[in-house]
């Protein structure tokens, strides 16, 4: 690793071949100055990023490519969404989308070694098929980054070239208080958790509601995609196996989180192919996989991915927990939202999706109204219960009509 100025980055940049295509280190990890440099001196390349957020480039000849669409990526007319589960990204650079180059953001060298920091990823991966084809990797070395294990350790001989910042990490706007519907879904969810249960969940109000409803058990364990800060209230209250790691692919929260993941060999993170990977999933003890989606039809088809047609987000890694959860030994796959979507003014429990669906065969669906067991029951079976204990009572009545029409009353 050889640490350069911007003007020889520049330079190296530049002499990437015809349309490059990029990988960029994605959610909160965007290493911004090497994008900076790459949008100038370079006039025609492919940005590949999941979940991307605002502030990319948004010009002629600047594509922006993803398989996990953000906030700063869904109105960007010209965006290339690759359709494929986060497990499965991998095999994508390998087969069909070939890379040029990689932008990392980075902690500084320990022995020899930098760290990823709070975003691993599909990054282990991209540095190795970018390695493969002769390309360029390059790291933005940024001391504010914490030092984090697993498959985020990258030894420094991996890297081509690095660019040494201080730049503080993005950080969520502060949590407004938990509406009453959040605290009842979490409260409800929780319940259906045992004790020494392995979890995975996403950030949101729902999912904190979750967390904080789950302080009061014991013997927890973290095998997901990502966690935030209520992680820190599980182990501030013991709720958590402190004998076994916590596993994640990236993180993304306050300086509090931070600080606690620098240097904490309790914490792993792992490449995509391993956290999102159906069988090691399976795996796990009493795995509970929690997610959430726009909408749940009568057959249980979930919708997470598309509002109106146009992307929102993608598959992530949904099915993939789901998949192995259910194929945990005492494991289960809750899906939890709100029955009713404030903004929207619409259920989220509909007759059936408009949308392509997004994953299944969920063991149960949980809203504020209470909780419908799905797996295991008959498709009419299913429908009531989502009718009658997930559905909103203003839909109950119109929902029972559409069930007669769909066969499933």
């Amino acid at each position: 690793m050889i640490t350069a100025d911007t003007s020889a980055l520049a330079a190296a940049l530049r002499a990437l071949p015809g349309t490059p295509r990029v990988v960029a280190s994605g959610n909160h990890s965007i290493p911004w100055e090497l994008v900076a440099l790459l949008d100038e001196h370079v006039e025609r390349y492919v940005l590949n990023a999941l979940n991307g957020p605002a502030g990319l480039p948004e010009r002629e000849g600047a594509v922006m490519e993803t398989s996990f669409v953000g906030a700063g990526q869904r109105r960007n007319a010209g965006l290339r969404y690759i359709p494929s589960r986060l497990s499965l990204v991998p095999v994508l650079f390998r087969r069909s989308l070939p890379v040029d180059a990689v932008l990392l953001h980075c902690s500084p060298p320990r022995d020899g070694v930098v760290s990823l920091g709070t975003e691993v990823n599909v990054l282990p991966a991209a540095v190795e098929a970018c390695r493969e084809r002769g390309g360029l990797v390059v790291a933005q070395v940024n001391d504010r980054m914490p030092y984090t294990y697993g498959d985020a350790l990258l030894p420094v001989e991996h890297v081509d070239l690095a660019l040494e910042v201080s730049s503080p990490l993005p950080t969520p706007p502060a949590a407004a208080p938990l509406g009453d519907d959040a605290r009842a879904i979490g409260e409800r969810v929780a319940a259906m958790v045992p004790d020494g249960a392995t979890l995975q969940m996403g950030i949101g109000a729902v999912p904190d509601a979750v967390l904080a409803a789950l302080t009061g058990h014991r013997g927890l364990r973290l095998w997901t995609e990502m966690f935030s800060d209520g992680v820190l209230a599980l182990d501030a209250a013991g709720a958590l196996d402190a004998d076994h790691p916590l596993t994640t692919s990236f993180l993304f929260g306050t300086q509090d989180l931070y600080d606690w993941v620098d240097g904490n060999r309790r914490v792993h993170l792992l490449r995509t192919e391993r956290t999102n990977d159906p069988a090691l999933i399976a795996r796990q003890r009493l795995m509970t996989s929690i997610n959430t989606a726009l909408e749940v039809d009568l057959f249980g088809q979930a919708n997470a991915s598309r509002i109106d047609a146009r992307i929102h987000s993608g598959f992530g890694g949904q099915t993939d927990f789901i998949v192995g959860a259910l194929h945990s030994q005492g494991g289960q796959a809750v899906m939890a939202l709100r029955s009713w979507h404030p903004r929207a003014d619409v259920s989220t429990i509909v007759p059936m999706v408009d949308e392509p669906v997004t994953s299944f065969q969920a063991s149960a669906v949980v809203t504020e109204q209470g909780v419908a067991p799905l797996f295991g029951r008959s498709e009419k079976e299913q429908a009531r219960h989502l009718i009658e204990q997930a559905a909103h009572p203003r839909v109950r009545a119109e929902l029972w009509e559409e069930a007669h029409h769909l066969g499933l009353a």
